[in-house]
């Protein structure tokens, strides 16, 4: 995808927590499919204290839509919030993995 001058365009780093229900209900399973779908690159995992974190990267607007989907009700488990950040992307990961 192209922006209109012809150059690709600006590729984007989602950090993101994801606070509720969200372990051992296929939120990381789900996130991935929809990560995949988008065409993005990074890693979901579950973390120590219950929350999950996402990471990832591609197309600003791509990843945008991940973000709107973590933040929707149509995310497996109950999401009580989603805390994040989004940065230039460092283009350390090839694929989506859930670990």
């Amino acid at each position: 995808m192209a922006s209109h001058d012809g150059s690709p365009p600006d590729l984007v780093r989602l950090d993101a927590r994801v606070f509720g229900v969200v372990q051992g209900v296929g939120f990381r399973f789900w996130t991935m499919g929809q990560a995949e779908e988008l065409g993005l690159a990074g890693e979901v995992k579950n973390l120590d204290d219950g929350s999950v974190s996402v990471v990832a990267e591609g197309p600003e607007p791509q990843v945008r839509k991940l973000l709107d989907w973590l933040n929707s009700d149509r995310t497996p488990g109950q999401v009580e919030r989603v805390e994040d950040r989004l940065s230039a992307a460092e283009g350390g990961f090839r694929g989506f993995r859930a670990r």
